[in-house]
């Protein structure tokens, strides 16, 4: 059972990948949005379902500090539920509070130039998120 998880932004979405067994999280790449026509996004989220036997796909919802849900969770939700009544798989949502801030860090302690940093940061959080979730189901 494969699970993806999602770093949806308006502009990319980070996309992470478990093994089979759901241990572990590794990075896949980040998809560029294209705002004319987010269709593509989709399209492409489907190809790597098909292409990866995903059984599950974990959102992130970003929240506030104090636990709200603003403009950003909300078109996550939206986003969650288009995904859901497309591919019929169960989207879970995962608080994904700090994750950049975290893949940041991470990547600045590992001295990554801040040029790379802007080309993983989404993916490097998406496998924040899904791997919060890993570890939480096991």
């Amino acid at each position: 059972m494969k699970v993806l998880g999602l770093d949806v932004g308006t502009k990319t979405i980070g996309v992470a990948l478990s093994d089979a067994l759901g241990w572990t999280a590794q990075g896949i790449e980040t998809i560029k949005r294209n705002p004319n026509n987010p269709e593509e996004d989709l399209e492409r989220i489907d190809k790597l379902i098909k292409e990866n036997d995903v059984s599950k796909i974990v959102v992130g919802l970003p929240k506030n500090m104090n636990g709200t849900i603003g403009p950003s969770g909300e078109a996550c939700q939206s986003f969650a539920k288009e995904l859901e009544d497309r591919t019929s798989l169960t989207i879970d949502l995962w608080d994904e509070r700090l994750t950049t801030v975290a893949a940041e860090r991470m990547l600045v302690s590992a001295d990554v130039s801040r040029k790379k940093r802007k080309k993983v940061i989404d993916k490097m959080a998406a496998v924040l998120i899904l791997q919060g979730y890993l570890d939480r189901q096991s």
